[in-house]
């Protein structure tokens, strides 16, 4: 597939690359389920400038949802979300205290400055409510979201298959 000619509907900025190991199960997520993705690292402290160009322009650009990921004072979703009417998507990285740090930071936004936070490393989940979001105007990814929603319960159910083979004295089941 020539991907030249994609526009993303999904923009993933990322404060620092040491953050692309968590940002890479949205990566993957979306890739999966054909939905156009960019990726990015802004510093909303090293080059705010920039951050604020990529907000102001990004719906110009034909992007639907940022998914921005940040860890300790993770400034960067509210920074983005203060500057664009998309919906902004926090990803709290793990680090100095567990994650908890960025997730106060991302959370804490004051009236009119909302950024949705899934929780600590959640970079899939983020995907998928960026699609979610996309979903309501657009048939195809309301399809991929269905049918990946669809498959979670057989998860389940194998994973009940597999725990039913495991034998102690005293399992019931």
């Amino acid at each position: 597939m020539d991907t030249s000619t994609l526009k993303p509907q999904v923009s993933i900025i990322m404060g620092s690359t040491s953050d692309m190991p968590v940002m890479e199960k949205a990566c993957q997520w979306l890739n999966d389920h054909h939905i156009a993705f960019e990726v990015n690292a802004l510093s909303a402290h090293r080059t705010p400038e920039a951050v604020e160009r990529f907000a102001r322009d990004a719906k110009g650009r034909g992007v639907k949802v940022i998914i921005a990921a940040a860890g300790m004072a993770a400034a960067l979703p509210g920074v983005i979300a203060a500057q664009t009417t998309l919906p902004v998507i926090g990803v709290p990285i793990k680090g100095m205290l567990d994650g908890l740090d960025a997730l106060l930071s991302i959370v804490q936004m004051p009236p009119g400055i909302p950024v949705a936070t899934v929780g600590v490393n959640g970079a899939m989940n983020a995907a998928i409510l960026a699609a979610q979001m996309i979903a309501l105007a657009d048939d195809d990814v309301a399809r991929e979201v269905a049918s990946h929603k669809a498959t979670l319960g057989s998860k389940i159910e194998k994973a009940n298959k597999e725990l039913s083979e495991i034998k102690y004295e005293y399992k019931t089941n």
